[in-house]
């Protein structure tokens, strides 16, 4: 009887260790303890939302499996060229510019891709055979509610700081009167159409007086930009911007019906919430 308990207990704590540090497990995929403290410092939230990112991710993990979803090192590659492009950045500087903002090397970033291609896919072949394109009244409709979102600058007055130290630009933010040999500046104006859309994006929400954060500059060295003034753009034409606003439909569409799915894929699937971060 004393060696039959023994081995209970033995049985149990070997169960024990197994779960040791897990926090959730969805069918027999685990989410530790670790991963949502992650999740709740990137994104800034707390452990139930952070579990809930999770949890969907492992559940979009499963359905990949099911469904033989794969994803070739040439499709990654092709990937990476675009975006390399649109920011004006050859691979190689685009990688350094990754690894300077993100840590991330580039192994790490080509797989941040691949899983990016994977979901991308998934996401079509769950969503688009139920989408419809909108109604001209839709778009009509929707323009009138995100108006702000389509009518951007049509060019910014700045003065370019570029530096081979980061730290030399961080002292001229922190104090606009510091100079510094190490510090090149020249003054430009750059049209919103003609620059990579993200220094577009960092342009348009710096107000007017203010400095961009440091960025890299593609080069191996970093700039930061001082806004002077932004030209503000003139009426749109509704027919222009119908592209853009179909697109902004159908991605609103399209995460209404993943959000259904992957709900009712939850509803049935087999998960089992062990702890939480406190």
């Amino acid at each position: 009887m004393f060696k039959l308990l023994f081995v209970l207990m033995f049985a149990g704590f070997l169960h024990a260790e197994v779960y040791d540090g897990v926090a959730v497990v969805v069918e027999d995929k685990a989410i530790t303890l670790l991963d949502v403290e992650k999740e709740m410092q990137t994104a800034h939230i707390d452990a139930k939302k952070a579990s809930d990112i999770l949890i969907r991710k492992k559940l979009e993990e499963l359905e990949i499996e099911k469904r033989n979803i794969s994803v070739s090192s040439a499709e990654v590659y092709d990937d990476i060229k675009k975006m390399a492009k649109a920011n004006g950045l050859s691979i190689s500087q685009l990688y350094d510019a990754v690894r300077e903002q993100s840590g991330l090397s580039s192994q790490e970033f080509k797989e941040k891709i691949r899983q990016k291609i994977l979901s991308q896919k998934l996401y079509a072949a769950i969503a688009m055979s139920s989408l419809s394109e909108p109604s001209d009244e839709e778009i009509k409709e929707y323009y009138e509610l995100h108006k702000k979102q389509f009518n951007h600058s049509e060019s910014f007055s700045v003065i370019i700081n570029e530096s081979k130290d980061k730290s030399r630009l961080q002292e001229k933010i922190d104090n606009p009167m510091f100079y510094s040999p190490d510090i090149k500046t020249q003054e430009q104006v750059l049209p919103y159409n003609k620059i990579p859309p993200q220094l577009a994006a960092i342009l348009e929400k710096t107000p007017q007086d203010h400095f961009t954060p440091v960025l890299p500059d593609g080069r191996g060295g970093f700039m930061c930009c001082y806004v002077k003034s932004t030209t503000k753009s003139k009426k749109v034409d509704l027919k222009s911007l119908k592209p853009q606003i179909i697109n902004a439909i159908m991605a609103q569409k399209r995460e209404a019906v993943l959000s259904d799915y992957f709900a009712r894929l939850r509803d049935n699937a087999d998960i089992n919430i062990i702890r939480l971060p406190k």
